[in-house]
Parts: C-alpha cells; sequence; structure tokens
C-alpha cells in the first residue's frame, strides 16, 4: 500500500500506532513496525532515563521504522528531545502544545515531525510550522482530547481541505472498515491507539486490557474540560467527579480529585476502581486482546475485502 505516508515513514502499511502513556512502551512499539506499521513509544509517562531505556531496546527489537509520541507539557521536554536526536531516532510525533518550539530544532536534525492537532486552525499552524504532516484527531478519541469537541468524520475532510501535506485520521478507528472510510474522506494514513491497548504487547495491566473488550456503547465520557479534556472509563473515580461537579467545582478542586498519578493507577497498575482508564469510544468494537502483528493482518485484511467489495 504505497501513499503518501508509507513513503513519509518507510513503512509498509499507513498504519500509525498511538503513543499513548502507560501503554506503548518499547514491546508494542517494535511489534507494530516489524508488521508494517509505525510503532511509537509514548514518552508521556516515562522519565528520561525509561524513555532511553526504551528506545534502546526498541532499537534491538526492530530494524524497522519506529517513532516517539512525546507530549510537549512535559517538564524535561530538553532533556527528552536531546535523548532523541543522541539515539537518532528519526520519526517524532509532538502533541499538546505549539509546533512552533520544537519542529524547527528537531527538522534541523534529520527528524520527520507530525504534530497531533484537534481542529483545523491548529493544523494550519502545524503546516505553517513546517511539520511533515499532522494527526487530525477526532472528539471520539480516547485519553485527552480536543476541546472543539469535532468528530473524526467531518474534521478529516475539513483538515484535508486546507492542508498540502499529509494527513492521518484519528480517533474512532480499530479495524479495517474504519480505515477505509477515513481515507475515503481523505486520510492518508489512519493513527489506532485503542486498538492496540487490547494488544498483549502493551505495556498496561491485564485489567485494563480486559475491562476495554468488555467496553460497550455509552461506557465512556469525556469529563474534566476545565483542566484537559480526557475521554474515561465511567467508574468509580468517573461516578466520584461526576458527584463533584454537582457542586459547582472550582478548577483548584478538580486537581485535588485528580491528584498525581491517577492514570497510572488505572492504567498500568490496574486500579479499575480508583484509576483514571483513558480508552476512546471505538472500545465497543474491541472484543479481544491479540497480538499487534495479528491486530494489523486483521485490519489489512479486512480493509483490502471492502474495498473490494464496493468496487465490484
Amino acid at each position: 500500500m504505497k501513499n503518501n505516508i508509507t513513503t513519509l515513514f518507510g513503512i509498509k502499511y499507513p498504519i500509525i500506532q498511538g503513543g499513548m502513556v502507560w501503554n506503548s512502551g518499547w514491546k508494542l512499539a517494535s511489534a507494530v513496525s516489524n508488521a508494517g506499521g509505525l510503532g511509537l513509544i509514548g514518552a508521556g509517562s516515562m522519565y528520561p532515563d525509561v524513555l532511553l531505556e526504551h528506545i534502546q531496546k526498541c532499537k534491538e527489537a526492530t530494524q524497522k521504522p519506529f517513532g516517539v509520541n512525546v507530549p510537549m507539557l512535559y517538564p524535561n521536554i530538553e532533556e527528552i528531545m536531546q535523548i532523541i536526536v543522541d539515539e537518532g531516532v528519526k520519526i517524532v510525533f509532538t502533541s499538546a502544545g505549539n509546533p512552533k518550539t520544537w519542529t524547527s530544532f528537531l527538522k534541523t536534525q534529520g527528524i520527520t515531525v507530525v504534530h497531533v492537532v484537534s481542529s483545523v486552525k491548529f493544523a494550519l499552524k502545524s503546516e505553517l510550522a513546517g511539520v511533515d504532516a499532522v494527526v487530525a484527531e477526532g472528539f471520539e478519541a480516547g485519553g485527552h482530547n480536543g476541546r472543539e469537541e469535532t468528530t473524526t468524520f467531518t474534521l478529516i475532510p475539513m483538515v484535508k481541505e486546507k492542508l498540502k501535506i499529509p494527513v492521518i485520521a484519528a480517533g474512532g478507528i480499530a479495524n479495517g472498515k474504519g480505515m477505509l472510510a477515513a481515507m475515503v474522506l481523505g486520510a492518508d494514513g489512519v493513527q489506532m491507539g485503542s486498538r492496540f491497548v487490547a494488544s498483549e504487547e502493551s505495556s498496561s495491566h491485564i485489567n485494563f486490557k480486559q475491562k476495554v473488550v468488555s467496553v460497550e456503547d455509552g461506557d465512556t465520557q469525556l469529563t474534566l474540560k476545565e483542566l484537559a479534556p480526557v475521554r474515561l472509563i465511567k467508574n468509580k473515580f468517573y461516578n466520584e467527579l461526576q458527584d463533584l461537579y454537582q457542586k459547582n467545582p472550582t478548577v483548584e478542586q478538580l486537581k485535588e480529585k485528580l491528584g498525581r498519578a491517577r492514570a497510572k493507577k488505572g492504567m498500568f497498575e490496574g486500579d479499575l476502581e480508583d484509576g483514571e482508564l483513558e480508552i476512546g469510544q471505538v472500545a465497543g468494537l474491541i472484543h479481544e486482546i491479540k497480538p499487534a502483528g495479528e491486530i494489523i493482518k486483521e485490519i489489512i485484511a479486512e480493509y483490502n475485502a471492502v474495498k473490494n467489495s464496493l468496487c465490484v
């Protein structure tokens, strides 16, 4: 499947695994890359020394291209970027910040840069900043989300209409049908996070993986918009948040309720009651935990089968 995205990254399929906190370690990234997609290490939940270890192990586990996802609000951002350069990482996905901040530096180091956006406005700013592609992520996505609440299938054609650089669709895509639909609307490739959470190689806790495959329609909700919008599985922590909202809480009260390491507690340590369980709406279509390579094979097989059936 040769197109702008496969050529840009040097991969077989235009499938990118989302660089998710507490889920996207070297095992998952290397497995996705070895299967023909682009694996991403999620730096957002890693101290610099931990990221260094994951990059080095990923280089040992695959000869294929892989990248690192870096939320730019990271407190050790300078050290993180230097590690990426020193280790020869060739692809960086940035998010949660101004693309102008690091794009020029990374580009001078010969690194391909992609920025994650949730609106046409920020897609245009990213193109102006010199990124090589954007990930346009819709409201359906898991984890931290855009404030505009624009759905993926309206966002993609609007972004594609305005940009000259490649567009990667994200949010609500977990199978071959979703991939085909996104590409019909103008996407050059797709990024999938939730589907790869429920993979054998994901670094998240087995409790969280099993919870994801049990999710049904309506089991997730976007909340905490006053801090940073995040889509969560409804659990004890989520219900306590909703009770707090009935009292018109201040931002400080919400921060106090969220506390520290809430996402780690839920996704990495497997606390399904008091942890923060980030996942996309598409989890309702995910029913099995499988190896990442098998997931990619199934996605491509379904993509081709549906595409061929529509062309008859």
